[in-house]
C-alpha cells in the first residue's frame, strides 16, 4: 500500500501563470489532459494508475507565490473518495481566528490535516501568532505539513524556511505531529535530518527531491527509518510511479522502503 503525502489539486484559474509554466514544464502530460485528469474521478484512476493508494490533498492559500487553491474546493474535490486525505491551508498572517477555522475544516468537513506554506505566506513558523493552530492541531490529533527548504516560485522568501525554526515548535507542543515537507531542500538536509532525528514529533517528509539522490543528501537515511516519509509534489513531477520504483531500487532494506511508501504515512495518518 503505497502513501503519497503530498499532492497538489487545482484549476489553471487558481494558480499564477509561472506556476502554470511550471507545471507545464514538469509535466506536460497533464496539460495535454489537464480536463480530464484535474477532476475526482480522473485524479483517482490517474494515483491508481500510479500505484498510489493513499494521497494527502493540499489546499493551498498562498496569494503573494502560487495562488489560492481554496478548503471549500479541495472540500468538494475529496468528500465522495477514501482515498483522498484533504489538508486544509490557513494563513495566521490572515486569518482573524485560525483556531477555530482549523475545528470547523476538520469536525465539520473532515479534514485530516493542515499545510502551513510559511515562506510563501511569509512568516516565521516558530512565530507566536501560529501558536493557536498548532495547539489546536495537536488537541485535534492532526497532523501539521510545513514547507521546509528551497522554492523556485516568485516571492518566496527562504528566511521563513529553515527547519531548524520547528524546533521550538516540536518543543512547544510535544504531542503535536510536525512533518517537514521536503525535508530542508537544498539548504538544510543536514539540520531536517538532526532535527527528526532529535524529537519523537518530528518526521521527515522527501517530496520534491529526486528519490535516487536520497543517499546522498541522507547518508544514513536507514537510521531515521521510523520518521520518513513518501510524498511526491505532483504535478510539479512527471511520473509518481518512477519516483515510487526509484525508492524501490535504493540500497535499504525493504522493511526501510516499507516504511517510507507506506507504515510511516499510515501511523501519522491514523490510516488502518
Amino acid at each position: 500500500m503505497i502513501v503519497d503525502f503530498h499532492i497538489h489539486i487545482g484549476k489553471r484559474e487558481h494558480w499564477h501563470p509561472w506556476v502554470n509554466q511550471h507545471f507545464k514544464k514538469t509535466n506536460p502530460t497533464l496539460y495535454e489532459n489537464f480536463d480530464d485528469i484535474m477532476v475526482p474521478e480522473g485524479l483517482e484512476t490517474y494515483l491508481k494508475n500510479q500505484g498510489v493508494d493513499y494521497a494527502v490533498i493540499l489546499a493551498e492559500n498562498s496569494p503573494i507565490t502560487t495562488g489560492v487553491v481554496s478548503n471549500a474546493f479541495v472540500y468538494d474535490f475529496c468528500k465522495d473518495k477514501d482515498m483522498f486525505v484533504p489538508f486544509a491551508s490557513i494563513d495566521p498572517k490572515t486569518e482573524d481566528e485560525p483556531a477555530q477555522k482549523l475545528r470547523e475544516l476538520v469536525k465539520d468537513k473532515g479534514f485530516k490535516g493542515l499545510k502551513l506554506y510559511p515562506s510563501y505566506q511569509q512568516f516565521y513558523p516558530n512565530d507566536d501568532l501560529a501558536h493557536p493552530l498548532y495547539e489546536e492541531a495537536q488537541a485535534l490529533n492532526i497532523p501539521v505539513l510545513v514547507h521546509t527548504g528551497s522554492s523556485i516560485f516568485k516571492g518566496s522568501r527562504l528566511k521563513y524556511a529553515n527547519p531548524l525554526l520547528l524546533d521550538d515548535v516540536a518543543v512547544d507542543f510535544p504531542d503535536l505531529k510536525i512533518i517537514m515537507a521536503h525535508s530542508g531542500r537544498g539548504l538544510w538536509y543536514k539540520e531536517a535530518f538532526f532535527l527528526s532525528r532529535l524529537h519523537k514529533n518530528v518526521y521527515m517528509e522527501i517530496s520534491g527531491l529526486p528519490p535516487k539522490k536520497l543517499l546522498s543528501y541522507f547518508p544514513n537515511l536507514e537510521e531515521n527509518k521510523d520518521k520518513v516519509i513518501f510524498g511526491s509534489d505532483w504535478p510539479g513531477v512527471a511520473s509518481i510511479k518512477d519516483n515510487i520504483d526509484a525508492v524501490n531500487a535504493l540500497p535499504l532494506y525493504n522493511s526501510t522502503k516499507e516504511k517510507i511508501l507506506s507504515i510511516n504515512a499510515k501511523i501519522v495518518l491514523g490510516l488502518k
